[in-house]
């Protein structure tokens, strides 16, 4: 370690020590199972970097939430997002089909910076109005492409049940030490392509 200081550094490589002795008391020693900081203190040593505020203003998140939705106004309109909830386990990756948008609403008054009310219908009256930007995306007029509230039933946290409607095809999924019958299914408000394999014995 001291050697890549020289190397570095060059001349000046004993005025960065301090920072040389920080790195090998915080980490990893194989023999004692953990850093010397913490066999000592019972705890890792914080850095320093980080704690000191950015002269130049960040914008924190995915651009803090792509500049809170671009900045909607009162009168936009957004889609609301719910989530699918059928309580089955999936092989690999969970949740593979695609996050659910309703509406579009019309926004009534921005709450803070990150947060909206939205107009919502008279089927969602037991939902609380007020979304962060993060469930909501910014409606493009498209008159085809409106998913009405009465077609999906929610409860209130905005999820709603996944009915069948049919079986595709079956298969046996081989693991090292039992196999497991899985089917492929269709679901009712998914596109035709978008089928998932579920166990045979949630189905």
């Amino acid at each position: 370690m001291l050697r890549a200081y020289v190397m570095d550094f060059g001349c000046q490589w004993d005025q960065f020590l301090p920072l040389a002795e920080f790195a090998y008391n915080n980490s990893y020693h194989s023999n004692i199972q953990m850093a010397l900081f913490e066999a000592l203190y019972g705890r890792h040593c914080r850095s320093l970097v980080g704690w000191f505020e950015s002269t130049k203003p960040t914008l924190r998140g995915t651009d803090l939430l792509q500049k809170a939705l671009e900045s909607g106004a009162v009168g936009d309109r957004v889609y609301l997002r719910v989530s699918p909830m059928k309580g089955v386990m999936r092989f690999g990756r969970r949740g593979k089909l695609s996050p659910r948008y309703i509406g579009p609403s019309g926004i009534l008054r921005a709450i803070g910076e990150v947060a909206y009310e939205l107009a919502l219908p008279p089927a969602l009256s037991a939902i609380h109005p007020v979304f962060h930007v993060s469930m909501l995306r910014r409606y493009v007029p498209d008159e085809s492409n409106v998913v009405q509230y009465d077609s999906v039933e929610l409860d209130d946290r905005l999820t709603f049940i996944e009915e069948l409607v049919a079986i595709l095809a079956r298969d046996v999924r081989q693991l090292r030490s039992r196999a497991i019958p899985v089917v492929k299914v269709r679901w009712r408000h998914c596109p035709v392509e978008k089928v998932t394999w579920e166990t045979e014995q949630e189905m």
